[in-house]
């Protein structure tokens, strides 16, 4: 700053002192005075300049422009739509349909600015992807457009072109009913944009992503992607069946999804949620593949994200995130989707409502689905039986644990065996009686693997028991993997893991079906907040009690904490209220507060279950599977990982060549 200031100052003195020496010659000028100093005089600006404005919001690259094409063409009724790209989009994007065309009379109004057929007098009634008629406006002020159109009804075709924002006549042309939109040299006029393009690789990228996306929500049409610098991508036609829906989504995004995805279907007020999850062990390193749709409109929402991403925070590592595609369908009026000229944003006037509802019904769902073994994981060890496979790694974390405990310190908790208080003297062991504590291992030993009663646990396995999701107990190899068979597979269980989760959901049940205990502090903790925050707090104060924070107002823009959660030990008060400020008024929850308290019970948990190598009875491995078929998201343990995988029997055969 001091430098700063200093050259500021030479700077200023230095034009002083030229001034004063030579009064008769004024300096020039610079860039910064003439553009801001001389008053210009106010002006309408031009049509095209005013076009090239709104291209800057509409037309971020060639993916947008393919965006906005296939949804005229889908609200033209078009059951078949045919992209054809060069150059990543930057030479060429075509755009085929079979819609309901536009008359030569309306040619020219369908390239002016504001002019829709989509829109009535209603803003708040829409009911169609495109409706602020800037779209094709914009693009033929930046790059060359041609639309050539007919109607069913129409003798012959008509064609206008646009080019930099200058106008040609409509002139007569040969066209199947329908519309073809060809953009050529895009950003030609404003070549400054094509300095921020990426890699036509990259480009071509983003719009397979845009087609795709489009495409999960209308399955009844037929879509092709092609282009020189691309393989082309056919989505064939399916129906709007749930069935035909589940279809497209595997189109789209593979045909493990449908084995490894959960249904969802629910309603709150007036608001429906449909659509598809996967299962916590198909999950990805990022988001990409999670998909939104508000009223048919592909969206990319923070809510819509959060509400995902906390649905799953309890059955996933931080790094990993589900596959998702979600669709929510109510009245127009209370959605607002006209918040950005490129129609990706909306706006709920209950937010919460709808937040709530995603979170619940995807943890609903994930309750009720039982457990499931993701396909990949039999994939992924077919594979490494191969001969000169390399080593299967599962895409979870690797060194799922420390990265939890580090989590943990940051979190400002420092082990709860340090805790100033241990409200949670309490356990699972491996039959569900509770009382399981970390110096009880010894009462899972059960002695060499081959004595007597353990074959003679083994050898007992009824019927029943085959008939379960994860068998009758076989073996334990490696002092850690619980070999299982039931009618038509092989079952591995890492027992840790699967105790592991069984633990923390016992915890958590404990957790969360009482007030949790809170420790008082010698002196309150006076924490500044904006007065609407501290507003916000205080109206959760009852919420925020129940998890053993105890604050109060303190003047109109403080509160005063008075108790925190023994589990937390010393931690951060400031912090965390502001943490807790901070997305009550994102969110309206406290779910800040309530993660940590979870993260803690999985530490617990993590310390407080069946350690590897240790031999457990024929009994004691069956009662852990039995637990585990009864536990939701026993499926993954608490750092994300697979408790199980499952090997079907037709597989094991094909490695044999028996099929």
């Amino acid at each position: 700053m001091s430098g700063r200031t200093e050259g500021g100052a030479k700077d200023r003195y230095r034009l002083h002192s030229a001034a004063c020496s030579s009064s008769s010659i004024s300096p020039s000028p610079t860039a910064h005075e003439s553009a801001y100093s001389v008053p210009m005089p106010i002006r309408q600006l031009s049509e095209t300049m005013i076009n090239q404005i709104a291209a800057g919001e509409v037309i971020e690259r060639p993916a947008s422009v393919v965006k906005e094409l296939v949804e005229n063409a889908l609200d033209a009724g078009a059951s078949r739509v045919e992209i054809v790209t060069a150059g990543g989009g930057l030479n060429l994007v075509r755009v085929t349909d079979d819609g309901s065309g536009i008359p030569e009379k309306e040619l020219a109004l369908a390239i002016a600015r504001h002019c829709t057929s989509k829109l009535a007098e209603d803003i708040h009634d829409i009911r169609s992807l495109g409706f602020r008629g800037e779209a094709l406006p914009s693009i033929g002020s930046v790059a060359r457009l041609s639309i050539r159109s007919r109607t069913a009804s129409g003798d012959s075709a008509a064609e206008i072109g646009i080019e930099g924002g200058r106008v040609s006549a409509v002139k007569p042309a040969a066209a199947n009913r329908g519309t073809t939109v060809e953009v050529r040299d895009l950003f030609f006029a404003t070549p400054a944009r094509l300095k921020f393009m990426k890699g036509e690789r990259a480009e071509s990228s983003a719009t397979s992503d845009v087609v795709k996306r489009i495409a999960i929500a209308f399955p009844s049409v037929r879509f092709t992607l092609a282009g020189s610098d691309r393989s082309t991508l056919e989505l064939p036609a399916t129906d709007d069946s749930a069935e035909g829906h589940l279809r497209r989504v595997a189109q789209v995004m593979g045909a493990d999804f449908p084995d490894n995805a959960i249904a969802i279907d629910a309603m709150r007020d007036g608001v429906h949620l449909a659509g598809h999850v996967s299962i916590p062990s198909f999950s990805r390193a990022n988001a990409l593949q999670q998909y939104a749709y508000v009223n048919g409109r592909p969206v990319r929402d923070k809510l819509i994200a959060g509400a995902i991403r906390g649905a799953f925070a309890d059955v996933l590592p931080r790094d990993r995130h589900a596959v998702t595609v979600l669709f929510l369908t109510l009245d127009p009026a209370i959605v607002d989707v006209n918040v950005h000229p490129a129609k990706a944003d909306v706006r709920f006037r209950d937010p919460g409502l709808v937040r709530g509802l995603i979170v619940g019904a995807i943890r609903e769902a994930l309750a009720n689905a039982g457990i499931r073994a993701a396909t990949t994981g039999a994939a992924g060890m077919m594979a490494a039986f191969r001969p000169g496979a390399a080593s299967y790694a599962h895409p979870g974390p690797a060194n799922g644990h420390r990265s939890y405990e580090a989590a943990s310190r940051a979190s400002g908790f420092a082990g709860f065996d340090r805790s100033p208080q241990r409200p949670l003297d309490m356990g699972f062991d491996g039959v569900g009686n509770g009382g399981f504590r970390e110096n009880d291992q010894a009462a899972f030993d059960a002695g060499p693997l081959h004595s007597a009663d353990a074959r003679a646990g083994h050898n007992e396995a009824s019927e029943t028991l085959l008939g379960t999701a994860l068998g009758a107990a076989r073996a334990q190899v490696h002092e850690n993997y619980i070999v299982a068979q039931t009618r038509d597979s092989l079952v591995i269980v890492d027992q840790h893991a699967a105790h592991e989760r069984l633990v923390y959901e016992a915890l958590k049940n404990a957790l969360h079906s009482r007030a949790v205990p809170s420790q008082m502090l010698l002196l309150p903790e006076i924490v500044d907040l904006p007065e609407e925050d501290a507003e916000r707090l205080a109206f959760h104060s009852e919420t925020l009690a129940r998890f053993g924070l105890g604050i109060e107002r303190f003047g109109p823009g403080a509160v005063a904490v008075r108790e925190t959660p023994s589990m937390l030990g010393e931690t951060n008060v400031q912090q965390l209220v502001r943490d807790l400020a901070d997305e009550i008024a994102d969110n309206d929850t406290v779910e800040t507060l309530k993660g940590r308290l979870d993260r803690i019970a999985a530490t617990m948990a993590c310390h407080g279950s069946v350690r590897s190598g240790r031999l457990l009875k024929a009994d004691e491995m069956n009662a852990l599977l039995r637990q585990m078929e009864a536990t939701p998201g026993s499926g993954t343990c608490n750092h994300g990982r697979p408790t199980y995988i499952e090997l079907k029997l037709a597989d094991i055969e094909r490695l044999f060549g028996r099929r």
